[in-house]
C-alpha cells in the first residue's frame, strides 16, 4: 500500500510506499498525539475561542465573603471584651472611691474624738506633698495597672480596718473618761467637809464622814460628775432627797440633801447634766450636797475623782 502526497504549490507529488511494518511503527506516535489532545481538552488548556475568559474561579467570591464575616465577628468579640474590661475597671475604681470616702469619714471622726486641730487634719483636701521632679517611669500594660489597683485596694482595706480599730479605742477611751467620776457636783461653791473622821455636827462625837460636802447657794444646780443611769431618785434615810447614778465599770455616785430632784430612776444622764437642786433636806445643817463615790459597792474617798478634772 502506498501514500501519495500532492503539493499544489510546487506542482509535484510524492509517493510514499507503506507496508505493514511502517504502520506498526507509526501507530504509537498516533496514539500519543491522540492522548495529548484529549488531556488538553479535559484540563481546559486548549482554547479555540478568540475572546479571553474573564470569569472568576467558582467559590472564590464565597470564600471572600466568609472571611469578611469572620473578621467582623472577631472585631465584635474584641469590642465586647474591651467594653467588659472597661466596665470591670470602672467598678473597681468605684469600690476604691467608696473605700476612700469611708477612710475620710473615719479620719474625720478620729479628728473629732481626739480633739485634733481641724486645719491640721482636713480630710476634705488633698494632703500637701511635693519634691523635685524625677524621671517618668515607662507606661505599663493593662495587667500592670490592674495589679497596682489590687495592691492599692488591699492597702486601703488594711488602713480602713486599722482606723476602725483606732476609732473604737479612742471612743472607748473617751467613754471611759465620760463614765469615770471626775470634777465637782456643783458649778460654784466650796468644800465644807472632807472625807474621813470628823466631829458630828449633831452629836458632837467623832464619826466617819463617808463623803465630801459641797456648800453653795440653795436652789443651785447639782451636776452629775459622769455619764450613767439613774438608779435611785427620792427620799432616803439621813440623805434627804437622794439621787444615785450607776456609771458602769463598778462606779456609782450619790448626791444627798437636794431640795428638788430633776430625774427619775432609769433616766440616762450625761456628764455635767443638772440632776437636782441644792437643798438641806434630811440630816443637814444648811444647803449643801453630800457627795459619795462607790467603787464595786464600797464607799471610797471622792477626793481623787474631784481632783481628776482639775
Amino acid at each position: 500500500m502506498d501514500i501519495i502526497v500532492v503539493s499544489h504549490k510546487r506542482g509535484r507529488t510524492w509517493k510514499i510506499p507503506l507496508d505493514l511494518r511502517h504502520a506498526y511503527l507509526l501507530l504509537p506516535v498516533v496514539l500519543l498525539v491522540a492522548l495529548l489532545v484529549t488531556a488538553a481538552f479535559s484540563l481546559g488548556r486548549l482554547d479555540f475561542s478568540t475572546a479571553p475568559d474573564t470569569s472568576l474561579p467558582e467559590g472564590l467570591v464565597a470564600g471572600w465573603a466568609q472571611e469578611a464575616e469572620a473578621q467582623r465577628s472577631a472585631i465584635k468579640e474584641a469590642r465586647a471584651e474591651i467594653e467588659q474590661n472597661a466596665t470591670a475597671l470602672a467598678r473597681r475604681v468605684a469600690r476604691l472611691q467608696a473605700h476612700v470616702l469611708r477612710l475620710d469619714a473615719a479620719g474625720q471622726r478620729l479628728t473629732e474624738i481626739a480633739g485634733l486641730d481641724q486645719g491640721e487634719f482636713n480630710f476634705e483636701q488633698d494632703p500637701p506633698v511635693g519634691g523635685p521632679e524625677s524621671a517618668l517611669l515607662s507606661e505599663g500594660s493593662l495587667d500592670g495597672v490592674l495589679s497596682s489597683l489590687d495592691e492599692f485596694e488591699q492597702q486601703l482595706s488594711d488602713r480602713e480596718r486599722q482606723l476602725r480599730v483606732l476609732e473604737d479605742l479612742l471612743l472607748a477611751s473617751r467613754l471611759q473618761k465620760e463614765v469615770r467620776p471626775s470634777g465637782w457636783p456643783i458649778s460654784s461653791g466650796w468644800i465644807s467637809s472632807l472625807f474621813g473622821v470628823r466631829t458630828d455636827p449633831f452629836s458632837g462625837r467623832l464619826t466617819r464622814h463617808m463623803g465630801i460636802d459641797f456648800a453653795g447657794k440653795s436652789g443651785s444646780d447639782v451636776l452629775a460628775v459622769a455619764a450613767g443611769i439613774v438608779a435611785e431618785a427620792g427620799p432616803h434615810d439621813g440623805y434627804g432627797n437622794l439621787v444615785e447614778i450607776n456609771h458602769g465599770n463598778g462606779y456609782a455616785t450619790r448626791y444627798g440633801h437636794n431640795s428638788e430632784i430633776l430625774v427619775k430612776p432609769g433616766d440616762k444622764v450625761a456628764k455635767g447634766q443638772a440632776i437636782a437642786k441644792m437643798g438641806s433636806t434630811g440630816r443637814s445643817t444648811g444647803p449643801h450636797v453630800h457627795f459619795e463615790v462607790l467603787y464595786n459597792g464600797v464607799l471610797v474617798n471622792p477626793e481623787q475623782y474631784i481632783r481628776a478634772a482639775r
